[in-house]
């Protein structure tokens, strides 16, 4: 019982630590998430230049909307998406998928997005009902290098020293 609590435990803090730590929190709800395309941004891409802010990869909830604002003085698109100087598109993003669209803000000429199903507590209960098995068995096995079983034969040739007042 004491390794079943002890590698449940484990499990629990190393799967939490691993949820705080990543870099994009699919522990949420899905929201709204604005991409703003800069000023001057098509004649940096011209150039070959990366606009500032822009990055080349970006990862999303399922249920999250893209919303991309050009505050650019020329019209951009992103796959679907034309986006008039000044005007705002947005884009659901609704299948679990990971997209590389075509882009114009961008100087590599796309923009890849990874869309990913949150992180709910049904799914971590689940990961925690595969992880906890194997480690308990594994934590075992340890266990009996520390505290090996002794046999029968074994405990009544060396009895426990009793106490005597």
């Amino acid at each position: 019982m004491i390794v079943l609590v002890v590698s449940t435990l484990a499990v629990i803090v190393i799967s939490e630590v691993g949820i705080r730590l990543q870099r994009e929190n699919s522990a949420r709800a899905p929201k709204t998430v604005e991409l703003t395309i800069p000023a001057g941004t098509a004649s940096k891409v011209e150039a070959g230049l990366e606009a500032p802010g822009i990055p080349n990869e970006m990862t999303f909830v399922l249920g999250d909307v893209l919303l991309v604002h050009n505050l650019d003085k020329v019209g951009h698109s992103l796959g679907p998406l034309l986006i008039p100087p000044g005007a705002k598109a947005s884009m659901p993003l609704d299948q679990a998928d990971n997209l590389s669209l075509s882009c114009s803000f961008t100087a590599s000429n796309y923009l890849g997005l990874d869309i990913i199903p949150p992180t709910t507590l049904s799914t971590r209960l689940t990961a925690l009902g595969f992880a906890v098995p194997p480690t308990a068995a594994m934590v075992y096995v340890y266990s009996l290098l520390a505290f090996p079983i002794k046999s029968a034969k074994e405990s009544k040739e060396d009895p426990s020293p009793s106490v005597s007042e």
